[in-house]
């Protein structure tokens, strides 16, 4: 009778007979099977160099020996285009092997599943519906252990156990893995490839096809574009769809994702609801991580707040008590591509970030309690971690260098209305840095947010408000802005006279500050009169020992130098030398300041033969004291240089001038003050030399440089100007010299006042080129 099979039906009951599946020895796989998810795509840019090492280790078959096999995992951040190269991979090469089968091997299920489709496959005439999806499974491995040549895509593994017995069955065709989870694979595999995200180029290429846009007024955007969506394919595949579907520009795109960076990130491009997007993608991956260690979500969720690259591992260890709990949720996110750490620091991706910053009340990993819990522990990791003395130790600058991107990372994803008192406690201190490093717009940002964020939630008379509103005077003055910060310095006195008292030390503080003000705009006439007084109740109030004191004195000496009256500074320059050295030391720095000071009123009288020696202790002094590398020391050896050059010895001095820029350069980097100080400094003893080939190309870049970061109408770019002038006119180009000269005097007038030394020398300068004959 044979074998039957199939149902027999008796009255109200069916029973099915049981499937009896061929030998997989006898089954034929037809030519070019395959079950690849969709076509190869034809944008497929940015990856010939992990392509080239995927094809590397899996060569086709008949380019090696039939037993050779080989397993090669791929991973990285979900959306970073893993399954995609292995896509391209296999549609490129399916010819080279008997058969492909791509499993998702997202669960041991889903693996079983795409393993019984095999089976279904290939018994096309059999209904497989009634038999288990193991057995199913079990005849496909055992056809696969029969028919070598294969290749098998296993898709989004998310542990090496769940392939670990295909593996060690399997061994007549070739594996490609592609994962999150980079831990875990060199036991299994060959070395595994770590996928980063595109170049800039390839990630503005690929969007340039998605969107279908070649619009050449539009490039600058397109770049701008996949800059802030990280140059991670998946979220380029979101954009460019919506903006081919929406027929929207890349400039309106990027104005709605800056806007609504999350809820972007979650709409699909191409308008179906079931379409994978960035943040679906990782919602599965978060998941399976919070199932682990829920600190890991937390950790994920504050480092959002933070710059995307470099963040320090000292500075996440705050977030739990629990000893080295931190260091695993660090390795747990990063054993799922999240984050990417190294001994020191950890980095995530900024669209990573995006989504983690902003609530959404369908996602358990996103609440709002969650993600304010997550900004507060952010900023106070970071106020723990601001170093102290901002503005003097340098000892303490490359940590705050360090923490600067963070710092600015923070204070732009927050609203300033959210501002508390750690807050405003970060932007004092950090605008106090800044200032001293001479980056002036940003320290005057945070200056300006610091004093109104005190004002909201201290009130206008506090102290810490006064001290704010000083510091951001402070800002406006360093940056030539007196027309902003005399006022503000004016009413900081008014203020701290009627709250504190005429005596209180900040008080006395305020209006030094004052005077200094009114001095830097030329005005000694009132600065002189508020430094003696000031000086008077500083020794009354403070005595004249008082460090403060010993400050103010200081300042009425350098304002009756700047009136150019000497005989009433030096006195004073070198009462406060001795004074500074008897109750300070030697060696404090302040006592290195007043000699530095006393130092140069004997240069400006033409006593040089008094100033060099002095000058040339006090940069033994400060090597010895502060180090090479200090600021003032770099300072002090500036102003011997300049003796030297006074004096006529430029071989000496030009030397100290090229080491001394080359130092600062290194330092405070090519933009701080006092580099371009240097700079000038060189350029005028290039010019003393007789150098203008080597002397006009400096001073037209310093002061390029000047009128870019200070502005045209600093003092220090008043002085560049007049310079570059000058060094025109000594080889004779009084076209050029005479125009910037008169430019230079209206500049003065404006912004000093038609008194100003600076105002006088501007126009003597002028008078003098435009009576030179031609």
């Amino acid at each position: 009778m044979g074998t039957n099979h199939g149902s027999i039906f008796t009255g109200d009951t069916t029973v099915q007979a049981p499937l009896i599946l061929p030998p997989p020895a006898d089954v034929s796989g037809p030519q070019g099977l395959h079950n690849l998810p969709r076509p190869a795509g034809h944008r497929f840019v940015g990856r010939e160099a992990e392509m080239a090492t995927v094809e590397q280790a899996l060569r086709p078959r008949h380019a090696r020996a039939a037993a050779h096999v080989v397993t090669q995992a791929m991973s990285g951040l979900g959306g970073v285009g893993k399954s995609t190269l292995a896509l391209h991979f296999a549609h490129h090469h399916r010819t080279g092997y008997a058969a492909v089968w791509w499993i998702n091997a997202e669960t041991p299920e889903t693996i079983t599943d795409s393993l019984a489709q095999l089976t279904a496959r290939l018994n096309p005439g059999l209904h497989t519906g009634a038999t288990t999806g193991a057995a199913l499974a079990e005849w496909a491995l055992a056809w696969l252990d029969t028919h070598p040549g294969w290749l098998l895509v296993f898709d989004n593994a998310t542990h090496p156990d769940h392939l670990a017995p295909y593996l060690a069955r399997l061994s007549g065709g070739d594996h490609l893995i592609t994962s999150r989870l980079t831990h875990g694979w060199d036991q299994l595999a060959a070395q595994p490839l770590h996928l980063e995200v595109l170049t800039p180029s390839a990630a503005t290429s690929l969007l340039h096809q998605l969107a279908g846009r070649e619009d050449p007024e539009e490039y600058s955007a397109a770049e701008e574009l996949t800059d802030e969506l990280g140059h991670l394919p998946l979220a380029l595949e979101q954009a460019g769809a919506y903006i081919r579907r929406t027929r929207t520009t890349y400039t309106g795109y990027l104005q709605r994702f800056r806007a609504q960076a999350a809820r972007m990130l979650n709409t699909p491009g191409n308008g179906d609801p079931h379409s994978t997007t960035i943040a679906r993608t990782w919602r599965v991956t978060l998941d399976t991580i919070a199932e682990r260690d829920p600190l890991a979500i937390h950790l994920l969720r504050v480092m959002a707040w933070f710059a995307p690259h470099d963040i320090p591992r000292d500075l996440l260890s705050g977030t739990t008590d629990e000893e080295d709990a931190d260091a695993d949720a660090l390795a747990l996110l990063n054993d799922f591509s999240m984050i990417t750490l190294t001994e020191s620091a950890a980095a995530t991706h900024r669209l990573v970030q995006a989504v983690a910053r902003t609530p959404d009340p369908d996602d358990p990993h996103r609440t709002e309690q969650a993600i304010s819990e997550a900004k507060s522990t952010a900023e106070g990791l970071i106020r723990d971690a601001l170093p102290h003395t901002p503005t003097t130790h340098i000892t303490e600058w490359p940590g705050w260098r360090a923490l600067l991107p963070h710092i600015d990372a923070y204070l732009t994803h927050t609203h300033p209305d959210t501002d508390t008192v750690d807050t405003e406690f970060i932007l004092y201190n950090a605008s106090r840095f800044l200032l001293s490093q001479g980056r002036l717009p940003q320290a005057t940002r945070y200056a300006h947010r610091s004093a109104t964020t005190s004002t909201r939630l201290c009130g206008g008379d506090h102290p810490s408000t006064l001290a704010s509103r000083d510091s951001l005077a402070g800002a406006y003055e360093s940056a030539g802005d007196l027309g902003r910060a005399i006022p503000m310095r004016e009413r900081n006195l008014t203020d701290s006279t009627r709250i504190l008292g005429e005596d209180h030390p900040s008080t006395l503080a305020a209006r030094n500050n004052l005077a200094g003000a009114y001095r830097a705009v030329g005005d000694l006439g009132r600065a002189i009169p508020i430094y003696e007084r000031n000086l008077t109740d500083s020794a009354r109030v403070l005595g004249e020992d008082h460090p403060d004191t010993l400050t103010f004195r200081n300042s009425l000496a350098g304002a009756y130098r700047a009136a150019g009256d000497l005989d009433r500074a030096i006195p004073i320059y070198e009462r406060n030398l001795t004074d500074r050295q008897r109750i300070l030391g030697e060696d404090h720095p302040s006592t290195l300041i007043a000699r530095n000071n006393l130092a140069g009123a004997y240069r400006a009288v033409g006593d040089l033969g008094r100033a060099i020696p002095i000058y040339e202790r006090n940069l033994t002094d400060y090597v010895r004291v502060l180090g090479d590398d200090h600021p003032n020391t770099l300072t002090s050896r500036n102003n011997l240089a300049r003796a030297y050059e006074s004096v006529g010895d430029l071989g000496r001095a030009i030397p100290m001038f090229e080491r001394n820029l080359t130092d600062r350069q290194r330092i405070l980097g090519d933009d701080h003050p006092d580099t371009l100080t240097s700079r000038n400094s060189l350029a005028g003893a290039y010019r003393a030399a007789g150098n203008l080939d080597r002397a006009i190309p400096i001073y037209e870049r310093n002061l390029t440089d000047r009128q870019r970061i200070l502005g045209d109408d600093h003092p220090d770019t008043l002085i560049s100007r007049n310079n570059l002038a000058r060094a025109y006119e000594s080889v004779g180009d009084l076209d050029r010299a005479i125009p910037m000269f008169e430019q230079n005097l209206t500049h003065s007038i404006r912004v000093l006042g038609d008194d100003h030394p600076t105002t006088h020398i501007a126009r003597s300068n002028a008078q003098q080129a435009r009576s030179t004959p031609r």
